[in-house]
């Protein structure tokens, strides 16, 4: 019986053993395929780094296109701002030039005294009304130098 006890033990030892033996090849394996992943895996993470090294300098770039562009909008905006402001102050002295320039041709217009109300009142602008704005301004240049009526 003792060697009995001791042949079970034995075997049972042999069949543990073979069960850790099945067990490390599987695990060979397994290692064996989570270094190749690893390999795959350092190749994937250095073409992230690659590309976010190129991205970085991309972005980089476009910063300093964003300045170079805000700077160039920033000067053409102020300078169309000067250019607004300039052609406004054109447009208003342009209109007083225009109101005295009606005025001469109402005076230099010869007045009938059955037109006395027609007279006093702007005529309305016409098409032709430049040639006879001319003609008054001559006119008034005219009576001033004969030293006639000034308006």
């Amino acid at each position: 019986m003792n060697h009995l006890l001791g042949l079970a033990i034995e075997s049972l030892v042999a069949v543990l053993l073979l069960v850790t033996i099945g067990y490390c090849t599987l695990l060979n394996t397994r290692l064996k395929r989570l270094k190749s992943d690893e390999h795959s895996l350092k190749a994937v993470i250095a073409e992230l780094i690659t590309a976010t090294e190129i991205a970085e300098r991309a972005i980089g770039g476009l910063k300093h296109t964003v300045r170079d562009v805000n700077e160039n909008l920033g000067s053409q905006l102020a300078s169309a701002t000067q250019m607004s402001e300039q052609l406004r102050r054109q447009i208003g002295e342009a209109d007083n030039v225009v109101r005295r320039l009606t005025k001469i041709a109402i005076a230099a217009r010869p007045q009938s005294e059955a037109e006395p109300e027609e007279a006093l009142a702007p005529a309305p602008v016409r098409a032709s009304s430049a040639k006879a704005v001319a003609a008054a301004a001559q006119a008034f240049s005219d009576r001033r130098r004969s030293g006639g009526l000034a308006a």
